[in-house]
């Protein structure tokens, strides 16, 4: 007669190992398996509670399972499944105009990931700097900061200065130059100066490697000086937008409205669904944004069923 094993494992240890056998081993999580969430709190697979102050880096200000979000999510779920942007979409129009007016730009592009819509951002600096700037083709460049994360794409890794982001996946992209980050030296200057610089990538705080946050005039600074010559400061909150830091962009305060204060371009991810879809965007102005043409930009996956549960956000109001 067969004897038949127990196993003695605890729930954790089985789903620990079922991930470590099937699963590529590209990350290296807490050895807690979490199983369900409400607001705050998170419930690993053994029955514990846990504070949830990590909060999905971002991706869920607004709580875990936020009753409004998933009322939302659960009709347009029933209602329709996807549009793709060959045709229009009837809640498309009225997400972008909250989108626009909430965070007091003229036009939006949605997009799925954070990444994307860094590399979406990328792409419109470009642009611009060939159409607007008038920068010889081929030769525009972008500045970004020591320490930056913007995502894992071969071009953001190409501008990555961590080398485990970079091991064994080169070729790299060019056109990006790396300066000291919270740095408001001559490197800054230098940089701005050169007449093929399209763009000033950077996050209000730096969230990867620690957290960074720089000083006070960094960013007003560094905002001035791009006007002052023409760059486009590109401001990447898909980490600390959304209420986040305690206003809507670190980068910029609720109540200012005028452009030679703010960011030319604002890239949005994470929180913007609530953590419950990938969803993100580009903001900017009809100058920067409409480098844009009828050409294949847009992400279809994007524009629906998200696009009607923004206009549920507790904070629209």
């Amino acid at each position: 007669m067969q004897e038949t094993r127990v196993d003695q494992r605890t729930k954790t240890q089985r789903a620990i190992a079922l991930e470590e056998k099937y699963g590529a081993h590209n990350y290296h999580p807490l050895p807690v398996v979490l199983d369900s969430g409400k607001g705050v709190f998170v419930w690993d697979v053994e029955g514990k509670r846990y504070y949830d102050f990590l909060s999905a880096y971002s991706a869920i200000n607004q709580g875990h399972c936020h009753p409004r979000l998933v009322k939302v999510m659960q009709e347009q779920a029933a209602r329709m499944t996807l549009t793709s942007r060959a045709f229009y979409n009837s809640v498309l129009g009225e997400y972008a105009q909250v989108l626009c007016e909430t965070f007091g730009y003229e036009k939006m592009l949605p997009m799925n990931t954070g990444a994307e819509a860094v590399e979406t951002a990328l792409k419109m600096a470009r642009k611009w700097g060939y159409e607007k700037k008038g920068i010889p083709k081929d030769q525009a460049k972008i500045i970004v900061c020591e320490g930056n994360f913007h995502g894992r794409t071969i071009s953001i890794v190409s501008m990555s200065t961590d080398p485990d982001s970079q091991g064994g996946f080169g070729p790299f992209t060019p056109g990006f130059e790396v300066i000291p980050y919270d740095d408001l030296g001559a490197a800054l200057e230098k940089h701005f100066a050169d007449p093929n610089v399209c763009a000033f990538l950077v996050e209000p705080i730096q969230g990867e490697k620690g957290v960074f946050t720089p000083a006070e005039d960094y960013i007003p600074h560094a905002i001035a000086l791009c006007k002052a010559k023409k760059v486009l400061f590109i401001a990447d909150e898909i980490q600390t937008g959304i209420a986040r830091t305690g206003r809507m962009l670190c980068s910029v305060p609720d109540d200012e409205r005028d452009q030679a204060k703010r960011p030319d371009v604002v890239i949005l991810a994470k929180a913007l669904s609530g953590g419950m879809y990938p969803v993100s965007a580009v903001l900017a102005d009809h100058d920067i944004m409409d480098v844009f043409t009828r050409e294949r930009t847009a992400v279809p996956m994007a524009a629906t069923r998200w696009a009607r549960s923004w206009q549920w956000r507790r904070w629209r109001s």
